[in-house]
């Protein structure tokens, strides 16, 4: 009958690897659940089970299973980078934060030099033409003191603060920038 006993209230995962009965007021029993064998192991193998044990009695009660999910994560991300762990997780997010930052604040000011531009009043005011590069699409590129001439679009209304390939070229090959498509 004393087999029977044993079943109904199985050892926790930290007494099972250390191949040790499990008391009653074992300090492993309730962050080191059975069904979770290796998340004992890899906080004994890169913490040990005597510091684990040692830094759960220092701690109050209500600290105790955040600290085991820290170490838990710790102990795995010390496992897949022996030399980093967790720090090199965060390095590259912070790296991944830094560049979507860039990367926004560079949207955000295009959207902000568009919306100027399209605020910009238009009325009474015909730009001026630059008779070289008139064509008959309607469209014509003006020069509004930006360095190297900007472009209008009379289709779309928009200003654009730098020179447009394609309204200055209607057969659409950007000769602006290093060449046409399909030049060899």
């Amino acid at each position: 009958m004393a087999s029977t006993s044993s079943y109904s209230n199985p050892p926790c995962a930290a007494c099972k690897f250390l191949r040790r009965k499990c008391l009653s007021g074992c300090i492993f029993k309730p962050y080191f659940p059975p069904e979770e064998p290796t998340k004992f192991a890899n906080v004994h193998k890169i913490f040990g089970a005597s510091n684990v044990s040692k830094l759960l009695n220092e701690i109050p009660p209500h600290q105790r299973e955040d600290a085991v999910n820290s170490l838990a994560y710790e102990a795995e991300a010390r496992l897949k980078d022996p030399v980093y762990g967790c720090v090199g997780a965060i390095s590259v997010l912070q790296r991944q934060v830094l560049h979507l930052q860039k990367e926004l604040d560079a949207t955000n000011a295009d959207l902000m030099r568009f919306a100027t531009n399209e605020n910009t009043p238009n009325f009474n005011h015909n730009p001026p033409r630059n008779k070289n590069n008139n064509n008959n699409t309607g469209r014509r590129n003006t020069d509004y003191g930006a360095p190297g001439g900007s472009s209008f679009d009379t289709n779309s209304g928009f200003c654009f603060p730098y020179p447009s390939p394609w309204i200055d070229n209607p057969s659409g090959e950007n000769t602006h920038y290093g060449g046409g498509h399909g030049s060899g």
